[in-house]
């Protein structure tokens, strides 16, 4: 085997090796990253820290209550009778959009406080129409 061949094939290794290092670097950045996030998603934990970190927080407490919401509005829908269940699915598409421009109305603020306010603003709307439609889902 040349020279050339055997460097070649040294260089091969080396890129093998650099991959399985990237790969393996990304695969235990996302796990952290989870963690973090599922810290973060506890609805009773303080978003304390940066800014970045503030709103990090307070997004991923938002997904928490999201998914609550969600959960609790496709059991409505599935016990719910006809009638109901269209007007549930018009008054969840609007209640969506006036969250969302309500709190976009804080997050047009000044400075890096409007950025705390419009996540605070879709956490605490989001947690209240969870709860809403959660206290309906036990009536039905």
């Amino acid at each position: 085997m040349d020279q050339a061949t055997r460097a070649g094939r040294q260089d091969q290794e080396l890129i093998r090796v650099l991959r399985i290092a990237v790969i393996s670097a990304a695969a235990l950045i996302g796990a952290a990253a989870f963690a973090l996030a599922g810290e973060q998603g506890d609805p009773d934990a303080s978003c304390d820290g940066s800014t970045y970190e503030m709103v990090d927080c307070l997004k991923a407490k938002t997904a928490y209550w999201d998914k609550r919401m969600t959960i609790a509005y496709q059991r409505m829908l599935k016990a719910g009778e006809p009638k109901q269940r269209e007007q549930l699915r018009v008054a969840q598409r609007l209640w969506i959009q006036y969250r969302d421009a309500n709190c976009l109305y804080y997050d047009l603020g000044e400075g890096t406080i409007a950025r705390i306010d419009a996540g605070e603003c879709m956490r605490s709307m989001t947690e209240v129409r969870a709860k809403e439609l959660e206290g309906k889902e036990d009536r039905n």
